[in-house]
């Protein structure tokens, strides 16, 4: 189940001549998927108002927060440069169930497409793409039994932080790939967001922190 998403152009966390990022809804793809009826999203929306802008990054559809866009095939070449390189620092909220016993850890277990069952992705050890994710709780929540936590993906595989946190024992509220029924139905929505990231600029080569705030 996925919240009903906003109409219009999300919220713009950053703009100038280079690059534009938004805070991207929960429910909203970042790039147009196959069909009509997948045609509207982010890069579209953007799109709509800064045509030179293009995505150079993705956040799950489930996923909300901080995305980028460059603008102009100068910018958008050094963003997506900067993302292969891992020059971008990214940090999620999430809310998980169960309560960890930890305050926090890292997840270092290699990840491969689940080819007869994708978009899943699933861990191989033998031919998984090394992944490493360092956690951190925020808080606990005894009477419901989750715990909110911080999240630090130094690889960026896809679905990383929801697979990873799945094999640990504690899928994300909401997660309707990775959980069980009675975890998806404890939020509308999956409870996973980009909240921070910090990467150099496109042109000035100057950090920018680019943050969105957390709506669960």
């Amino acid at each position: 189940m996925q919240a009903k998403v906003p109409a219009g152009l999300p919220p713009v966390v950053w703009l100038d001549e280079q690059m534009v990022a938004v805070d991207k809804p929960s429910g909203l793809l970042s790039v147009p998927g196959r069909g009509a009826e997948h045609a509207d999203c982010v890069s579209a929306r953007v799109q709509a108002v800064w045509a030179d802008a293009a995505i150079v990054h993705r956040l799950d559809m489930g996923t909300s927060g901080v995305l980028v866009l460059g603008r102009g095939a100068q910018a958008q070449r050094a963003l997506s440069r900067a993302f292969e390189q891992r020059q971008t620092d990214k940090v999620y909220e999430a809310v998980v169930s169960g309560l960890l016993a930890d305050d926090a850890g890292e997840i270092d277990w290699p990840l491969i497409c689940d080819w007869p069952n994708r978009p899943r992705q699933k861990i191989d050890p033998v031919l998984g793409k090394p992944s490493l994710t360092r956690w951190e709780v925020l808080a606990r929540d005894p009477v419901h039994g989750t715990t909110r936590l911080r999240l630090k993906p130094v690889t960026g595989r896809s679905h990383q932080l929801r697979v990873h946190l799945m094999a640990l024992g504690h899928p994300i509220l909401g997660d309707e790939l990775y959980a069980p029924p009675e975890v998806v139905a404890q939020a509308p929505r999956l409870l996973l967001h980009a909240c921070t990231l910090s990467l150099p600029h496109p042109v000035s080569g100057v950090r920018v922190c680019l943050q969105a705030p957390v709506p669960f």
